[in-house]
């Protein structure tokens, strides 16, 4: 094994050993920090769920639902034995439709079913006012990755994923009554049809600045480009009134959807949803269709193996269910120790950060003071909630039902749900993250940062880790929640969520530039994987130089810090070993950077790091110093 110098590579210096006998899960694309945890929760709560389910024992009626979903998942013998056959009957509905006049006449019923339409509509938090509820439109997904894949140069990957993706849908239509010509006929329009959503729906890229989401239209206007469907009926029949305003996520969708559904291609629309309902179907039916249709995205991702019937279980279980199962994690294996030792963590990063932002030299004084008033009413939430959501009470089912209509069943109660909150007003208590979760979030139209349980472990966290072990691991990744506040997105949303430019034109042109600095400090980088694109991933790599900036700060306070170990540390968060395609598709999809320069091009903005570690001029991980870029 060649030497590394620390000074050359952070990342491979501290991970190499590591990552020369890592191997990879045959059932994941990858192995290390974030997914090695997530194995371990999964382990841990799979026995749980077996052990509950054979003694018949659950803590509440919330588990005890979960686990009948369980067992439904488990119970292959009757899955296989209903085949396709659940589904079938379910999307006839789609098969019969005659035209649009038909289509309008069911319009209300194919939204609460989740069938697919040329256009999708939620309930979401109005970026405005926080504290209301809107209606979102967008438009429907692609079948590729992203958009990129359809433009001029991509032609190799998009006709190998493509023919994958026919593959695997012409073996799942073969459980179907179609004849192998109709077959055929409804894949080549599903092509068809994606194709011309690919022109007209938004890039990843694009859907990063996610405050460009916000455009608000009279239904009335709105209404009128979706015609020949009844958009007003439709909203009519769900909500039981006409909302004034529609927030359009996508506005060049929206002006081109004429192009994409009309009565002459309405064929081409209802093959496309027959295809895309049965295949998003495969994986609550038979073993034989899961393993089917699960055949496109392994391949995305370069799994060789689908996921075994047990760990499925689980996950679906543990998505239905998620605040329950959360809660029960969270209670039964985070201690109160542990969790009043990362509160006050969170406390002393959130105080350190005001103290910085007071400082900042791109802030003029009355700039200052509305991003120190952002910090102070920034709710934390941290472990688990105090109580499961009412929502969950209303997740019941039959369980006698298949497990396809089960889940139906679910899916149309989160729908009514959601649905039903449009004219009430939001609930910033509500959790976005559960407790068995390993991630961690700030949410912008609530000003809160969520970090559930199951992340607050090693090698992020531990009250068995030192000081300094623990900053350059939790405290680092706190700092990064706590930037996305003031990264090109959040620094556009007050202290309250709201989209609100609280900026002096002056400081929001220093910001810009900083910004600016940031996309170049990671475009272009080459890797063997491909190439990375610095606009895509510059919110993250914001959030990145903002935590280290701030934990580095509280170093620099402490009596026995030892930067050596908060670097190591940092460099072992991001961890990680994936499969080639999975590193490829991360690039295109994924607004965080490629974990090897998370790990080595942060420290590089700051002099501790030369310090620590004697950084010279010929090492590889130098930058010169009017180079170096810190934000926060």
């Amino acid at each position: 094994m060649e030497k590394i110098r620390i000074q050359d590579d952070l990342y491979n210096y501290v991970n190499q050993e590591w990552i020369e006998k890592a191997v990879i899960p045959d059932d994941r694309p990858l192995t290390g920090g974030f997914a090695n945890l997530d194995v371990d929760v999964e382990k841990l709560m799979i026995a749980d769920f077996n052990e509950m389910c054979d003694s018949n024992n659950y803590p509440n009626n919330y588990l005890e639902r979960a686990c009948n979903l369980y067992k439904a998942v488990k119970d292959v013998k009757r899955r296989n034995k209903d085949g396709a056959k659940p589904a079938l009957k379910n999307i006839e509905k789609i098969k019969k439709l005659t035209g649009v006049a038909h289509l309008n006449r069911y319009l209300s019923s194919f939204v609460m079913n989740g069938f697919p339409l040329p256009f999708n509509i939620g309930v979401e938090d109005d970026m405005k006012d926080t504290n209301k509820h809107c209606l979102m439109l967008q438009g429907p997904r692609v079948i590729l990755p992203d958009t990129v894949y359809y433009k001029d140069g991509m032609e190799a990957q998009k006709e190998a994923l493509l023919g994958i993706w026919k593959n695997m849908a012409g073996e799942v239509l073969k459980y179907t009554k179609l004849t192998e010509e109709e077959q055929a006929l409804y894949i080549e329009d599903t092509l068809k049809f994606d194709a011309i959503i690919a022109t007209l729906v938004k890039s990843r890229e694009e859907w990063s600045e996610y405050t460009k989401c916000y455009n608000p239209m009279k239904t009335s206007r709105v209404a009128s480009l979706l015609k020949p469907l009844n958009f007003k009926k439709l909203l009519n029949n769900l909500f039981g009134f006409i909302p004034e305003f529609v927030i359009v996520a996508e506005p060049r969708f929206l002006k081109g959807f004429k192009g994409l559904f009309n009565e002459e291609n309405f064929e081409l629309y209802k093959h496309w949803a027959y295809v895309k309902e049965l295949l998003g179907s495969t994986n609550v039916l038979s073993e034989k269709l899961r393993e089917i249709g699960s055949t496109y995205q392994r391949a995305l991702s370069g799994i060789a193996q689908m996921t075994s019937v047990e760990k499925f279980a689980y996950q679906l279980t543990s998505q239905l269910y998620s605040e329950p199962v959360g809660l029960y994690y969270g209670e039964k294996y985070f201690g109160s120790e542990a969790k009043k030792d990362i509160i006050e963590i969170v406390h002393e990063i959130i105080n350190t950060y005001k103290k910085r932002v007071n400082e900042n030299d791109i802030l003029s004084p009355s700039t200052r003071e509305k991003a120190i008033l952002k910090l102070s009413k920034m709710r934390v939430k941290m472990g688990y909630p105090d109580k499961v959501d009412e929502f969950y009470d209303k997740l019941v089912f039959d369980n006698n039902s298949s497990l396809y209509e089960i889940v139906c069943t679910l899916m149309k109660v989160y729908k009514e749900d959601s649905f039903s909150k449009l004219a009430l007003p939001v609930n910033k208590d509500l959790w976005v993250m559960p407790g068995h979760m390993v991630n961690a979030c700030y949410n912008p139209t609530s000003n809160d940062i969520t970090f559930p349980a199951a992340i607050l472990q090693p090698p992020f966290y531990s009250i068995k880790q030192t000081r300094s072990q623990n900053l350059g691991g939790i405290g680092a990744v706190i700092g990064h929640e706590i930037s996305h506040a003031f990264d090109n997105n959040g620094a556009k949303c007050d202290e309250f969520g709201n989209l609100n430019n609280w900026w002096t034109k002056e400081d929001n042109k220093k910001f810009e530039q900083k910004t600016k600095a940031m996309v170049k400090q990671f475009d272009g980088i080459e890797l063997p994987w491909g190439k990375v694109n610095g606009k895509f991933i510059v919110s993250e790599n914001i959030a990145d130089n903002g935590g280290m900036a701030v934990t580095l700060d509280i170093m620099s306070k402490m009596e026995n810090a030892n930067y050596e170990e908060y670097f190591v540390n940092w460099a072992k968060v991001w961890c990680m070993k994936a499969k080639p395609e999975y590193l490829q598709l991360l690039l295109s999809v994924d607004v965080h950077g490629p974990s090897i320069l998370r790990a080595n091009i942060p420290p590089r903005n700051f002099q501790e790091w030369y310090d620590t570690f004697n950084v010279k001029k010929t090492d590889k991980m130098y930058i010169a110093p009017s180079k170096r870029i810190v934000i926060w």
